[in-house]
């Protein structure tokens, strides 16, 4: 008779949470196979921005900082003083640029908004700890410049979307007064749409070769593992239809920020997908540019 006890199989090792292949994590990340054909919407977004630079008052390229990619597109609001809505576009830190994210400014300043919508350097010509520097920097020159097109320095939001929503996410994190000798309130409202909080699952996808982080720049640049302990409300949206993990992530986000004692409220968007998630800037009566200037007005 055999003598040997049954052993059961080792257990797969796991990369991140459930996921024990890149295979299974590149399925939840690679939001272009989330959808038929990803193209169509990267080409409806740059038709929409260039109707939007045509039929909008812009200064396009306004320069925030030393190198050629820090800039910004700015959209006044016909009113003195405007609010400002600060837009952080998306494309994993490594792809798009401002101008295929003009379109955003449609909405909000319809409803009398100023909207600036920001470009920044892309990995891998760059880490994303030197994106979040920028996107910093674009804060404090609007609040210092501001008034060159009629608008409020001291009434800042931020929106961002998919790697725009981390980006957000981390100015949430700033030290203002201690790195930027700047109020804590610089920043008076934010919306992250369809975000991504926890930076640990990337460097085992298909994004490491392009993002290249290091498991330092991981800790420092996940927002949740950075939660403030004051902040300004943050509006957290996402597509019911998008990758369950992104759902996660940001359900994550909002429980933590609201576990930690900050001002946070969910945003649904029913029917939406990772793509179909900011198209609601083109119309200042959609639900998600009313919640905006809603936070933005109260």
């Amino acid at each position: 008779m055999p003598t040997d006890k049954y052993r059961p199989p080792e257990p797969l090792a796991v990369l991140y949470r459930e996921f024990a292949t890149q295979e299974e994590l590149d399925a939840q990340y690679d939001v272009s196979e989330s959808v038929a054909d990803a193209t169509e919407y990267a080409e409806f977004y740059t038709e929409k921005s260039r109707e939007a630079r045509g039929d909008l008052d812009c200064r396009l390229d306004v320069s925030f900082g030393p190198t050629v990619a820090e800039r910004l597109d700015v959209f006044p609001a016909d009113r003195p003083n405007a609010p400002i809505l600060l837009f952080v576009h998306g494309g994993y830190w490594h792809s798009r640029s401002a101008e295929e994210f003009d379109f955003v400014a449609r909405g909000p300043v319809s409803a009398g908004v100023t909207t600036v919508v920001m470009n920044y350097a892309l990995c891998p010509e760059v880490s994303i700890d030197e994106i979040v520097r920028q996107t910093r920097a674009a804060v404090v020159w609007l609040a210092d410049h501001a008034s060159e097109f009629g608008a409020d320095g001291d009434r800042i939001h931020v929106a961002g979307h998919s790697a725009g929503g981390h980006l957000t996410g981390m100015l949430l994190t700033t030290d203002w007064a201690g790195k930027y000798g700047r109020s804590a309130d610089v920043i008076e409202g934010a919306c992250t749409i369809s975000g991504l909080f926890d930076l640990e699952p990337f460097p085992y996808t298909w994004l490491q070769p392009k993002l290249q982080l290091t498991w330092d720049e991981v800790r420092r640049n996940s927002p949740i593992r950075h939660l403030p302990d004051d902040a300004p409300p943050l509006l957290v949206s996402y597509g019911a239809d998008e990758p369950a993990e992104l759902c996660r992530q940001s359900e994550d986000f909002l429980t933590a920020w609201q576990e930690h004692g900050l001002n946070g409220a969910r945003l649904p968007q029913p029917g939406a997908n990772h793509y179909t998630a900011i198209e609601g800037f083109l119309d200042a009566d959609s639900r998600l540019c009313s919640a905006i200037v809603e936070q933005i007005e109260d």
